[in-house]
This record gives structure tokens, C-alpha cells and sequence, in this order.
């Protein structure tokens, strides 16, 4: 039904834009780089360490903080009112005091439907492509070697 299939697509956006986030700061955590200062106190961001690793010497507080903001996130997608799955913008989350959308903050992208399909069209695109990215940055954590071309220090 179009509800399902409502239901679907937000999901893959959803999942896109996390791994499209997770494929980034994966990237940037292996070239070594990190915010400054401390994620707890006197633990600081560069002694987490990389990969799954990171994720494994983040302090508990740490990881309940990036949950509960993400949690915020899905809140606010869920709330906004129409609904996706009652004629609602698909994918759309009101930006904070009315500025904007977090899809687009600074309105780049332009108000003609056909390319703001384009747009939208490219972030499913590269949402599919960060998820398989993802995926081997995992894979290549637990199983060295198990995907060519990367290094096995990841």
C-alpha cells in the first residue's frame, strides 16, 4: 500500500543519513582526526581510540547522550504534523526555533520541485551507498582483510 511503502522510504532515508554521518566520522576518526578537549571528564576525544574500538572506550554517559539525541531527532521527524504517512513531507525534520529544516538549514537547495527531486533522489543514492560502506568498515573491523582495498588496521 502507499502507507507501507511511506513507511519504507522514511526508514531508508532515516538509515541513509545516520550511515552517511557514520561513513564520514568513521573516515575521519582513521585519519587520525578528533574534537579537541574531553567527551567525559579526563577522558579525552584522541584516547578513544579507532573504529569499533572508539565506540568500546566511549563512557557509558557518552553513549546515552548520543542516544538520547538521536532519540530527540526521531522525535521531532515523528511529531511534525501532517504526518508522512497522512500526506506529510517524506523524510522532512523541522529545524530548532523554526530556522529551517536539518535536511536543508541554509535553503541551498532550491524550490523547483523537479530539482528538489533531483536532490532528494541523490541523498537516497548516497544514503544506499554509505549503508554498504558502513557495513564494510564493520566487517573489516572484526574480519582483517575481508574487504579489498581497505587497510586492515580498520
Amino acid at each position: 500500500t502507499e502507507t507501507t511503502l511511506a513507511w519504507y522510504r522514511a526508514a531508508e532515508i532515516k538509515h541513509g543519513r545516520v550511515a552517511m554521518a557514520a561513513t564520514v566520522g568513521w573516515i575521519l576518526n582513521e585519519m587520525g582526526v578528533t574534537f579537541p578537549g574531553d567527551v567525559a571528564p579526563g577522558v579525552p576525544y584522541s584516547s578513544l581510540g579507532k573504529g569499533v574500538d572508539a565506540w568500546v572506550a566511549l563512557p557509558d554517559y557518552g553513549k546515552a547522550q548520543i542516544i538520547a539525541f538521536i532519540g530527540i531527532l526521531e522525535l521531532g521527524a515523528e511529531s511534525a504534523k501532517p504526518h508522512y504517512l497522512k500526506g506529510g513531507k517524506l523524510g522532512y525534520v523541522p529545524g530548532p526555533f523554526n530556522y529551517g529544516t536539518l535536511w536543508d538549514p541554509a535553503g541551498f537547495v532550491t524550490k523547483d520541485d523537479a530539482k528538489l527531486e533531483n536532490a532528494r533522489n541523490k541523498e537516497l543514492a548516497n544514503g544506499r551507498l554509505a549503508m554498504i560502506a558502513a557495513i564494510g568498515f564493520f566487517s573489516q573491523s572484526y574480519i582483517p582483510a575481508s574487504v579489498p582495498g581497505l587497510p586492515n588496521s580498520w
